[in-house]
């Protein structure tokens, strides 16, 4: 299990989780970060989405796709 920090700015108050799946298939890695169904409280209820991750020069940049309904 890793952890990690995210910093995310958002206008509304609430919270969620991410679920981060990694998976090693013949040297090729894959990672999927999901938002947990039914994990968003307060203003972040009906929240769901995925994260995507980019790396680039070593450096990561995240983005979140995301939906609240």
């Amino acid at each position: 299990m890793s952890t990690a920090g995210v910093d995310i700015q958002l206008t509304w108050e609430g919270s969620f989780v991410l679920m981060h799946t990694g998976e090693m298939n013949r040297g090729q890695p894959t990672l999927t970060v999901q938002v947990v169904p039914d994990s968003g409280t307060g203003g972040l209820t009906g929240l769901s989405g995925q994260l995507s991750v980019d790396i680039r020069d070593g450096r990561h940049f995240s983005e979140l796709a995301y939906e609240l309904t």
